[in-house]
């Protein structure tokens, strides 16, 4: 039974009902979900899912955002079959849970989704998104791996990766001024930290009211007053994505 007392965090929102407009394919050991854009083209973004996993239907509606933005989307199942953490879940037993599920562990999965949309997608410019746990993944990515172009986290853990700044690509990371699991003061020390060593294009931005999982756990019809909250982070990251890629 799930501690009502201390929730987790990341179950703040909404789940979307949406059945997606792309298609599931397995890409060696890893299972993804597919959209790609009306006409042909050589970009592609990887979509990291939060801990709700690869089939939460919110993601879905992301990743075929993006396609509908002339983007191929993929987003893999980084989890690699283990279970995705569920909102009955003991929000107790969520460190035990996530040691097994690393943000800082898929540069395997990564490089065979690459090599997919390679040479399966006739990519040449991929980039990537990611929320919360997927958002630090972002960053970790965004510190080691040379064939990405760009990226953009969206209220990614800033405790997983704090201590490192020195990015290789362009990012841009989204944060929620509300966000209980991600302090400002931590989002102000990682401003800090970028500034004092990064040497590629960066932007940090707070939307004001928002909360933890806004741009793609929230619903605009349910919740109006965060409508051009949502709306705007969503415009902010095609456009970084249209930017470098």
């Amino acid at each position: 039974m799930a501690n009502e007392s201390r929730p987790c965090p990341c179950g703040i929102g909404d789940r979307f009902d949406y059945e997606g407009c792309g298609q599931e394919v397995q890409v060696e050991h890893i299972e993804a979900y597919v959209c790609k854009p009306p006409a042909s083209t050589d970009k592609a973004v990887i979509v990291i899912h939060d801990i709700f996993g690869w089939q939460l239907p919110n993601t879905r509606y992301m990743a075929d955002m993006l396609a509908a933005n002339g983007y191929i989307a993929i987003c893999p199942d980084f989890f690699v079959g283990q279970e995705a953490w569920k909102p009955s879940n003991d929000w107790a037993s969520f460190d035990d849970w996530l040691k097994t599920r690393n943000a800082g562990k898929i540069d395997k999965e990564v490089d065979v989704v690459l090599k997919y949309l390679s040479e399966h997608c006739g990519a040449k410019k991929i980039g990537v998104i990611g929320f919360c746990w997927g958002g630090a993944a972002v960053q970790h990515l965004m510190l080691k791996n040379p064939h990405l172009k760009t990226g953009v986290s969206l209220y990614g853990v800033i405790k997983f990766f704090d201590d490192r700044s020195s990015l290789l690509h362009p990012t841009f990371f989204i944060f929620a001024e509300m966000d209980e699991h991600i302090p400002l003061e931590q989002v102000t020390l990682l401003e800090q930290k970028l500034k004092q060593n990064c040497k590629v294009d960066y932007e940090v931005k707070i939307y004001p009211g928002q909360t933890h999982g806004f741009v793609h756990r929230r619903r605009e019809d349910i919740n109006p007053q965060d409508k051009p909250y949502i709306e705007e982070g969503r415009k902010d990251m095609i456009n970084w994505l249209n930017k470098y890629l």
